[in-house]
C-alpha cells in the first residue's frame, strides 16, 4: 500500500525518541517460541512462569500471552494490582468487579501479545472477540528500523500511515475521524515533517514548571508591593465615593480567586473547545481538533505530548493578562490572573501525574487517575474535570460509578 522508502521522508521519524525506545527496550522478551499450526509463536507456561520470577509482568487471555511489563506503571489500577496477576489468566479480572473493563481497553491490551500457549487446555482457545489482527508484513519487513511500540499496529487497516506526519491525513478521515480518534494506541505521534516545527508541538513537563512558576512568583510580588504601596482602589473609574480600597492582605484572596476562575475555564475549555465534534465534511476543523486534542486522546501516554507547548501557550497568556488588566486596575486584575496562572501550571502538572504516576491506592490521585483514565478509554462525553470532579456535579457530566449485582 505505501512504498517502504517512505519510512525516510521524516528524519528520526522510524528512530522513535529516546525515552520511548528505552521503554519498549526494558519489555521483557521470552525465548525463541515453538511455531504453532497456525502460524503464531507458542510459549510453554514453565517458560512464563520463569519469566515471571525474574520480574517480567506476563499475562494470559485464555491461550493468548501478553507483555505487560512496560505498562505496569501506567496501570490505573495500581502496579501492585497487576504484578499480582502475572502469570495468571485475567478473563475474569477483564470482567471485574470491580471495574469492567471497556472494548477500547481489551483493544489497548492486544498491542502487547506476545503468542500462544502451547499446553493450555482445549477449552482456553481463544475465541473470535478474542482474537486481534496479526501485524502486516509490511511491518515486520520494517520492524527493524520502526519504533517498536509500531509493530503491533496494522498499517494498512488503521486508516493512516503511521510513517508520516498525521496532521496531514487526519482530515480526510471523514466521519470515520471521531470513532478512529477514540481508539487509544500505545505509540508516539508525529504531527509535523519539519524536525523544528515539530519540537515546538511538545514539551516535557518540567518545562511548564521552568517557564510559568518563575512568571507567577514574580507577578505575585509586583502585586503584593503595589498594593502595599499604591493607593488603588475597585470601581474608581465609575464612582470615587463608593469605590473600595484594595490593601495588600487581599493578594491572597485575589490569587485564589484566579485559581477558582482558572478551575472552572479548564472545565469549560476541556468541554466545549477539546471535545467538541467537528463537522464529518469539514477537513480543516478535524485538522485543528486533532492538534488542539484529539492527538491526546488517540495516544494518550505519549509523555512528550501531556501538557501545553510553551511556544502555543504564549499568546494565550498574554492575551488572559490583558484581558485582566482591561476588566480590573492593574493591581488588582494581575493578582488574580497569577492566580489563575497558577492554577494552570497546577492543572498540567496534575495531568501529567494522571498518565504517568502511580498514586497510592486510595489517595485522591488514585480515584483521580482512574477517573480520567476512565474518560480517555470509555466515557469521551462525561468526566471533564481534571484536577478535580467538581465542576462535572452542577453540569452532570460526572462518570457514574460501576455498580455489580452480588450473586446468590
Amino acid at each position: 500500500m505505501w512504498a517502504p522508502e517512505a519510512v525516510e521522508q521524516v528524519p528520526g521519524l522510524v528512530a522513535g525518541r529516546a525515552a520511548g525506545a528505552a521503554a519498549a527496550g526494558a519489555r521483557r522478551r521470552l525465548g525463541p517460541a515453538m511455531p504453532l499450526p497456525d502460524g503464531s509463536h507458542g510459549y510453554s507456561r514453565a517458560e512464563v512462569l520463569q519469566r515471571c520470577a525474574q520480574g517480567a509482568c506476563l499475562v494470559l487471555r485464555g491461550r493468548r500471552l501478553y507483555d505487560l511489563t512496560a505498562f505496569v506503571r501506567l496501570h490505573p489500577g495500581g502496579e501492585q494490582l497487576l504484578l499480582q496477576r502475572a502469570g495468571t489468566d485475567i478473563r475474569a479480572a477483564l470482567d471485574g468487579p470491580p471495574h469492567r473493563h471497556s472494548d477500547n481497553a481489551r483493544r489497548w491490551l492486544e498491542q502487547y501479545y506476545l503468542g500462544e500457549l502451547r499446553d493450555a487446555p482445549a477449552e482456553d482457545a481463544p475465541s473470535n472477540s478474542e482474537t486481534c489482527i496479526p501485524a502486516s508484513p509490511l511491518v515486520t519487513r520494517m520492524s527493524g528500523k520502526m519504533d517498536p511500540r509500531c509493530q503491533p499496529v496494522d498499517i494498512d487497516k488503521d486508516l493512516v500511515d503511521w510513517r508520516k506526519p498525521l496532521i496531514w491525513q487526519v482530515g480526510y478521515l471523514g466521519e470515520k475521524y471521531d470513532e478512529w480518534v477514540h481508539q487509544p494506541v500505545d505509540r508516539p505521534i508525529r504531527l509535523f515533517y519539519s524536525d523544528f516545527v515539530e519540537s515546538l508541538s511538545k514539551t516535557s513537563w518540567y518545562v511548564v514548571m521552568s517557564i510559568w512558576v518563575p512568571l507567577v512568583l514574580y507577578l505575585s510580588w509586583c502585586c503584593y508591593t503595589s498594593l502595599a504601596n499604591d493607593d488603588i482602589h475597585l470601581f474608581s473609574s465609575i464612582t470615587t465615593k463608593y469605590s473600595i480600597r484594595i490593601y495588600k492582605y487581599y493578594f491572597p484572596v485575589l490569587f485564589i480567586v484566579g485559581m477558582i476562575i482558572w478551575s472552572f475555564l479548564e472545565y469549560i475549555i476541556h468541554r466545549f473547545l477539546f471535545h467538541l465534534k467537528p463537522p464529518a465534511s469539514n477537513y480543516y476543523l478535524i485538522t485543528l481538533h486533532f492538534v488542539i486534542h484529539g492527538q491526546h486522546h488517540k495516544s494518550p501516554f505519549d509523555d512528550s505530548r501531556l501538557v501545553f507547548p510553551p511556544a502555543p501557550a504564549c499568546p494565550m497568556v498574554l492575551g488572559f493578562y490583558m484581558l485582566a488588566n482591561f476588566l480590573f486596575p492593574e493591581a488588582f486584575g494581575v493578582s488574580i490572573f497569577a492566580g489563575g496562572l497558577f492554577g494552570y501550571v497546577m492543572y498540567d502538572m496534575v495531568h501529567y501525574y494522571l498518565h504517568y504516576g502511580s498514586p497510592k491506592k486510595g489517595t485522591y490521585l488514585y480515584k483521580l487517575k482512574a477517573y480520567h483514565v476512565k474518560h480517555h478509554f470509555e466515557h469521551q462525553r462525561a468526566g471533564f474535570g481534571i484536577t478535580s470532579t467538581f465542576w462535572d456535579h452542577p453540569f452532570r457530566t460526572l462518570i457514574p460509578e460501576e455498580t455489580f449485582e452480588k450473586e446468590d
